[in-house]
């Protein structure tokens, strides 16, 4: 009895093929109707819709590493002035007197079209101007052209306040092609100066005006607001061509000599044991901003021949270029830098500078005709 019930039902196996077969014929004759094509992602080959859809892209080269033989067109820039390292915390004027490493050029061996003469790579002739630091004329005028051409008609006093209030805190960084990426998109771009180049902060003002061909609308201690000018186009900017590294400085002469000046042996030793004793001026801290050293030193010269400043902690590098600022801009004789300190002299027959020209701790320029006004705030 209960196998001839079992035997008179249909298997569910064979219902359910025969259900997919009706369904996959009606599919397919939809398909061969309508002309209907599965995209690569629904097909059934997987490496001909892998291929199919890779056909359309451009193959990437493969990766080759550089090499000294490939034959790369040298970089032309019409900047006019000297590419060097650093534009503030050496001087052109300075001759040294050998180098530390053979002409390597710091942009890359025939990258640039100027000889690097191991200090910069001038814009004349480097049997002409190699480091004797004497400039074309012809060079200076041409700075003046391009950078007025630039800048346009001055900024009025409503302009320049509206540029310092948007771009009060804006970026940081000091290196020419950056200043210019950051033009590509603001007006204005605001620079921290720290360091050794604070000393003399009228030496990076007029440095980054005549490097960049901008103009400082403000400065408050060691933070500038450089503005690009009025015809400055971003496609048109000059190029700068970017070192790869950074080349070893030259060898300058001895800023401390044996003996001082109008002094014996024993006398200067003596000064330089006093010199040690002195009490401290002023101890200056790492990477800092040091725009009131120099007025310092000068009033302290009034009522002492001796003045100390402690640089503990600092590189020795570093506060001998201090040094070799304060001789020249107080001016004085450097005494010793022994024990990280900065001994100075005022000399025999000092007398205070009558110019006695620095800059403020605040500056605003505003008025075009007179090109600055300062403000004692």
């Amino acid at each position: 009895m209960t196998l001839t019930r079992l035997s008179r039902q249909k298997p569910p196996s064979l219902f359910i093929t025969v259900r997919f077969l009706t369904r996959h014929l009606s599919t397919s004759k939809l398909r061969d109707h309508y002309s209907f094509q599965p995209p690569p992602s629904l097909s059934l080959d997987p490496q001909k819709s892998k291929s199919n859809s890779n056909s359309h892209k451009k193959q990437k080269p493969k990766y080759r590493p550089p090499s000294s033989l490939d034959q790369i067109k040298p970089i032309y820039s019409d900047l006019p002035f000297d590419f060097r390292f650093s534009y503030t915390e050496s001087s052109p004027t300075v001759r040294p007197i050998g180098l530390r490493e053979p002409k390597y050029s710091p942009f890359g061996p025939g990258r640039l079209d100027r000889e690097w003469t191991g200090v910069c790579a001038p814009a004349v002739d480097p049997k002409v101007k190699s480091l004797e630091g004497t400039e074309d004329p012809n060079l200076e005028a041409k700075r003046k052209l391009l950078r007025g051409r630039i800048q346009g008609a001055p900024l009025t006093e409503a302009e320049r306040k509206f540029l310092v209030e948007k771009w009060r805190d804006g970026l940081t960084h000091n290196m020419l092609n950056d200043i210019h990426n950051h033009w590509k998109f603001a007006e204005a771009v605001r620079i921290k100066c720290l360091g050794v180049p604070t000393v003399d902060m009228k030496n990076v003002c007029t440095q980054l005006e005549d490097k960049t061909f901008g103009k400082i609308i403000q400065r408050h201690g060691g933070t500038l607001i450089l503005y690009r000018g009025r015809n400055y186009n971003r496609k048109k900017r000059p190029v700068i061509p970017l070192m790869l590294w950074k080349p070893q400085e030259p060898v300058y002469p001895r800023l401390i000599k044996t003996t001082i000046d109008g002094l014996s042996i024993e006398e200067t030793k003596e000064m330089r044991k006093r010199g040690l004793a002195v009490p401290v001026l002023t101890k200056l801290a790492k990477n800092g901003y040091y725009g009131s050293l120099v007025p310092m030193v000068r009033d302290a010269f009034v009522v002492s021949e001796l003045v100390r400043i402690d640089c503990t902690g600092f590189e020795r590098s570093d506060y001998k270029k201090i040094g070799c600022k304060l001789r020249d801009l107080v001016p004085c004789i450097l005494v010793t830098f022994e024990k990280e300190q900065i001994v100075v002299w005022r000399g025999q027959d000092y007398k205070p500078p009558e110019d006695g020209h620095f800059f403020t701790d605040r500056e605003f320029f505003d008025d075009p005709g007179c090109d600055m006004e300062r403000s004692d705030e």
